[in-house]
């Protein structure tokens, strides 16, 4: 597995104005690009979900976003999520913002997220995982987490179209 690096600024660029073509009220400024998981093939499982519309939510630790500096998600604050190629390949807005324990994560919310049989069970089982092996300061069973939920605005295929062209 190979792990993710940063898109080409010109790239970005690129895709955000293919975008901004087709959905004029989108702001000028380029909004942060990132990728679902922590390595490419992961991106690519995780943003094929989110493509067929299954994956509408994600989770992060507060611990990572903390230590790396971030900032925790806002309602209406749209993304370019890159595949496993660090390629800009779709737009997602923000619609909902949640910060609970481990613990107190819904069935709702992990249903949300697509992965596995979308099971709170699954869901606790494939983030401890993920927190423990990746996560800044491993996991705890009340580890605040960041339930972000999401809508597709702008999927794959009509960027192509413009990219290509």
């Amino acid at each position: 597995m190979t792990e993710l690096v940063e898109p080409r600024a010109s790239e970005l660029e690129r895709f955000w104005s293919a975008v901004r073509t087709r959905i004029l009220e989108l702001p000028e400024r380029v909004p942060e690009a990132w990728a679902f998981g922590a390595t490419a093939d992961h991106a690519g499982e995780l943003l094929a979900l989110v493509l067929s519309g299954t994956k509408t939510g994600t989770a992060s630790a507060l611990w990572d976003i903390e230590a790396d500096g971030e900032t925790v998600p806002e309602v209406g604050q749209l993304s370019i999520i890159l595949d496993g190629q660090e390629r800009p390949r779709a737009v997602i807005e923000t619609t909902a913002v949640d910060i609970v324990p481990f613990a107190e994560v819904t069935v709702e919310h992990a249903w949300s997220e697509g992965e596995g049989d979308r099971t709170l069970e699954a869901w606790r089982e494939i983030h401890e995982r993920f927190w423990r092996e990746r996560g800044r300061r491993g996991f705890a069973v009340d580890m605040p987490v960041v339930c972000e939920r999401f809508e597709l605005i702008y999927p794959i295929s009509h960027a192509d179209e413009v990219l290509s062209s």
